[in-house]
């Protein structure tokens, strides 16, 4: 079983990823644990998700350990930073909501993300009305 937390807008209204401020805003799930992307991939996961500030110190600490560690030193530690990366990318993607606006609602437990959502309306199903306006 798996553990999401469930993101809203504030203001209960506009503008989400780009999106007109007339349209309702869809709940964004977020999932607790590992993220094997971050850990593979690192600096496109964090631009897919839209973690610009992250990306940028990411980015500037392995520059600093590739310049400033001599050589037998980077590899560990470039690798210890991606580990701590895919460890820690969820809870960086929560602060950047928060930052965005976005407001800690719930909490779902659900194998999948789909049955989070279900399992999200059928807990607040005032939800559900605000999406489909």
């Amino acid at each position: 079983m798996r553990i999401w937390t469930v993101h809203l807008p504030r203001s209960g209204g506009g503008a989400a990823h780009g999106a007109p401020a007339s349209l309702p805003r869809d709940p964004i799930l977020v999932r607790e644990g590992f993220s094997w992307g971050a850990l593979l991939f690192g600096p496109i996961w964090l631009l897919r998700h839209r973690l610009w500030l992250e990306t940028g110190a990411w980015i500037g600490l392995v520059l600093l350990t590739a310049i400033l560690l001599p050589a037998t030193y980077r590899l560990p530690v470039l690798l210890a930073l991606q580990f701590l990366l895919g460890a820690e990318a969820e809870d960086l993607r929560r602060a950047a909501l928060g930052r965005r606006g976005w407001r800690l609602a719930h909490v779902v437990a659900a194998p999948a993300e789909e049955l989070a959502v279900a399992r999200l309306f059928e807990t607040r199903p005032e939800l559900l009305r605000t999406v489909a306006a």
